[in-house]
């Protein structure tokens, strides 16, 4: 899901900092040779890292006068990692930074304003909530890379062996479809996730969220949070529907459930999507229906917007500024938007990328139908440290150890404790 934060020690941050930092490179302030650059990508070094170094090498073959270092940071390190280093002045030129970290290192300093600079000059091609989600206190901080949200993926054959003709609108039209997929097609129906992330579209699905940040309110303890969360919970116990699993590999059981065929459906994102055509089940891409996720009792449908932008260092000097400002231009144009979706099947965030030859891969195609359900991250540096008490409260829940009213309560109360001057 790539959306943990993990903890990492501070000397494997200062290392990596002292080799990787461009903004403090023997080059810096030189004039008679090329700037060096560095780049941190906290892409998959597998299956997406080759693409971004491709582009790399295109770009310092366009632009002479500047070089890219390049390191591939790993997601679950790469928030301490820049924190510490930006903190000890010695942060990378660029971030590759999950859209969730701009609050927080915007309010810190550690983002360069990006208004009116290069990098934004193609400001009206990209999606205008991807903007606000780049955007603290009135200012843009990051340009949207790729974006991403969750959806209801499903194969089209279990649902087609159970009599299901179209994917179900609502979490009850759900439960009833994977009790006839366990019946007439021999596999679970339905398996969910216990991770706070996932469970984001029970919230949405009934409107409310874990806080408003508008009316700086605690509102996972609402009425309403409590009913999408029941509603949540009901999807881990019934015919066709795959018990929760809480283990540390929950992630890769359900993942490896649905591309083999033994699971019809689950919530995903489409930074798995080359690892569904890689199963078992969806050889045959076509195999593969993607949904907006069902909706709640308010009728709606809502899903987490996620994906990440560059965002430039504000403590490089002016020369490694006006170098990364080309480069993340150049990263972020729709030519190279368009290649970064052929190689690695991640969705544009601007429109122009979405070329013919793009929208021919059925899983680009297939999220970019479920975009409109979409919703945004509210511009609170705090917000995405809130999914961490849920993960840890909700697969107590799930598992039957802690009833939903007490995980709530706790969850209330560790949330309490992020943003202590919101009211309950």
């Amino acid at each position: 899901m790539r959306r943990g934060i993990a903890a990492s020690a501070l000397v494997a941050s200062l290392a990596l900092t002292a080799t990787a930092c461009g903004g403090n490179d023997s080059d810096s302030g030189k004039s008679d040779g090329p700037v060096t650059i560095t780049w941190w990508d906290t892409s998959n070094a597998t299956n997406e890292a080759p693409t971004y170094k491709t582009l790399v090498q295109q770009f310092e073959s366009a632009n002479k006068n500047i070089k890219v270092k390049y390191v591939n940071v790993p997601f679950d390190q790469a928030q301490n990692k820049f924190d510490t280093a930006a903190g000890a002045q010695g942060a990378p030129d660029v971030l590759r930074s999950e859209v969730g970290w701009t609050p927080a290192f915007a309010k810190k300093g550690f983002f360069l304003p990006l208004d009116g600079t290069e990098a934004l000059a193609d400001r009206a091609k990209f999606q205008p909530s991807l903007i606000q989600q780049a955007q603290y206190q009135g200012k843009t901080y990051g340009v949207p890379l790729v974006t991403d949200t969750l959806a209801l993926v499903y194969n089209k054959a279990l649902f087609k062996k159970a009599g299901i003709t179209e994917a179900p609108k609502t979490w009850d039209e759900l439960k009833s479809d994977a009790a006839k997929v366990r019946a007439k097609a021999g596999a679970d129906g339905y398996w969910g996730s216990t991770q706070g992330y996932y469970a984001q579209t029970f919230l949405y699905g009934e409107g409310t969220d874990t806080v408003d940040a508008a009316a700086k309110k605690i509102t996972v303890g609402s009425a309403a949070a409590k009913k999408a969360y029941g509603t949540w919970l009901s999807t881990f116990s019934g015919k066709g529907l795959h018990k929760a699993d809480t283990t540390a590999d929950a992630y890769a059981h359900i993942q490896d459930a649905f591309v083999n065929g033994k699971v019809a459906a689950i919530i995903q994102g489409p930074w798995e999507i080359t690892n569904f055509y890689q199963g078992a089940a969806f050889k045959d891409k076509a195999n593969l229906g993607i949904a907006t996720v069902p909706a709640g009792s308010s009728g709606k449908a809502g899903a987490p917007t996620g994906g990440h932008n560059l965002s430039v260092y504000a403590g490089s000097d002016k020369a490694h500024q006006e170098a990364a400002l080309k480069f993340v231009k150049f990263m972020t144009s729709a030519k190279s938007q368009e290649a970064v979706a052929l190689k690695n099947s991640t969705l544009p965030t601007r429109s122009d990328a979405y070329t013919a030859q793009v929208k021919a891969n059925p899983g680009i195609a297939g999220y970019q139908g479920v975009l409109a359900a979409a919703q945004p991250r509210p511009a609170l540096p705090e917000y995405s440290s809130l999914w961490g008490p849920l993960d840890t409260e909700l697969p107590k829940i799930a598992s039957g150890r802690e009833s939903l009213d007490k995980g709530l309560t706790d969850v209330e109360l560790a949330i309490a404790k992020l943003v202590p001057d919101f009211s309950k």
